[in-house]
């Protein structure tokens, strides 16, 4: 329950973390000040006020009973009793219910036994009634209260108190969002990587711990760029080293057969050589699938109009739905290569009910390519993102499995996401999402 209660964020922690440590201190600080500050505080005033009350008491007894009268109704004294009400809690005004409660307690405790004492009257105009002895007979005076049985400032230290607290809690909230910056701009470097770039260093000038890790992600990033480098020159030493001696057999048999002898085994040569020069292209588009291409806004429409054209021209119609959509920032031959792929899949695997669709859905921008071949279950395509990995439909055919994985990682290029789904009415989509 404690987890599922704590917040998931480390800011929010820390945050929480900071105001209960707050609460924790203000609470302490309360409970000093209320029982070894300000009780004694009260308890001595009513010490001194029980003193008061005795020499009083004292004083009317020893009078003649004519004077102790007429100094009885000087003081706005009276022999009747005067009414009972208890005072009960006020909820405005807790710390001076809480003070006035300990005065009242103290001074019963120090005044004699025969002396009652009673609190009247609201908040505001506050009487206490204390019973003396005139000319023999019990009666009854309000005396003024002293400023320690009232609030006497406690409520306005304690919200200043409150307030220093708030300050201090969203102090630490800035504070925590400062320093929170660079995990923030580490995760975007992140995502960036994951999208198949290559951050800007960062910066690495803030607090110690998080400039350490900055710097192992700048030396990794760096790392990533140097290997990047190393796999591109990799990749274009192999493609010269076989494509060469591809040409170079293509001449020699050329020039070795004579035309016309045996045309079915130079057909069947040949194939194998387009055959060994269609899987090395497909390494070569999974290896650099457009990262260095700068992504400019375009007319996404306007690319598939382009490409159902080029296939129709074969022979493979599509029929278009395209909805109005905005500009969009693409790669422009990374998006010519994931489309065309995914046409070139509809086509072989799905053959009949060529579509391809686009809309607009808040703000991601969505291309569907559709048929309604029977192909293969939507499990066994999810397997199909990794690389080389084929479908039970595909034996006998040409290709690496490198289709799918190379429509996935132009798709997370440009910050979107591959899909498949079933077709309504039967067949396939697979939606291309990207942001608009």
């Amino acid at each position: 329950m404690i987890r599922a209660l704590m917040p998931r964020s480390l800011l929010a922690r820390n945050i929480a973390l900071l105001v209960m440590l707050v609460f924790v201190t203000q609470a302490c600080s309360l409970f000093v000040l209320l029982h070894f500050v300000q009780r004694p505080r009260v308890e001595r005033a009513a010490g001194v006020f029980s003193h008061y009350v005795a020499l009083m008491d004292s004083a009317l007894a020893g009078l003649p009973p004519e004077a102790g009268r007429a100094a009885l109704a000087r003081i706005g004294g009276q022999f009747e009793p005067p009414p009972d009400e208890p005072a009960g809690a006020d909820a405005a005004h807790p710390f001076r219910t809480w003070q006035r409660d300990t005065f009242m307690r103290a001074l019963r405790r120090d005044l004699s036994r025969e002396t009652e004492v009673r609190w009247q009257g609201s908040a505001d105009h506050e009487k206490l009634w204390i019973s003396v002895h005139v000319a023999g007979a019990p009666a009854w005076i309000a005396l003024p209260m002293t400023a320690d049985s009232q609030a006497s400032g406690i409520s306005a230290a304690i919200g200043l108190s409150a307030g220093l607290g708030l300050l201090a809690a969203l102090a630490g909230y800035l504070l925590q969002r400062h320093l929170n910056r660079p995990l923030r701009e580490l995760e975007r470097a992140a995502r960036k990587i994951h999208a198949g770039e290559l951050p800007e260093p960062l910066p690495v000038d803030g607090p110690t711990e998080i400039a350490t890790v900055s710097q192992a992600f700048n030396d990794m990033t760096e790392a990533l760029r140097q290997a990047e480098k190393t796999r591109a020159l990799m990749l274009a030493g192999v493609s010269h080293d076989i494509r060469t001696p591809l040409t170079k057999l293509r001449l020699a048999m050329a020039m070795a057969l004579p035309r016309g002898a045996d045309d079915a085994f130079v057909a069947s040569v040949e194939g194998y050589l387009d055959h060994i020069d269609t899987i090395l292209q497909q390494f070569m588009d999974y290896a650099g699938s457009g990262e260095r291409e700068v992504p400019v806004p375009g007319d996404l429409n306007a690319l598939v109009g382009q490409l159902a054209a080029d296939f129709a021209g074969l022979g493979h119609v599509f029929d278009l739905d395209l909805q109005p959509l905005p500009p969009v920032p693409y790669r422009p031959t990374s998006m010519l290569r994931m489309l065309m792929n995914l046409m070139q899949n509809a086509i072989h695997y799905g053959k009949t009910g060529l579509l391809v669709r686009t809309w607009q859905a808040g703000g991601t921008v969505h291309v569907a390519i559709c048929d309604r071949g029977s192909g293969i279950g939507l499990d066994e395509l999810e397997q199909l993102r990794a690389p080389f990995s084929r479908g039970s439909n595909t034996r006998g055919s040409s290709g690496t499995g490198l289709g799918l994985a190379i429509v996935e990682r132009i798709a997370r290029l440009h910050g979107g996401e591959l899909a498949f789904r079933a077709r309504q009415g039967g067949g396939l989509e697979v939606v291309v999402s990207l942001p608009a």
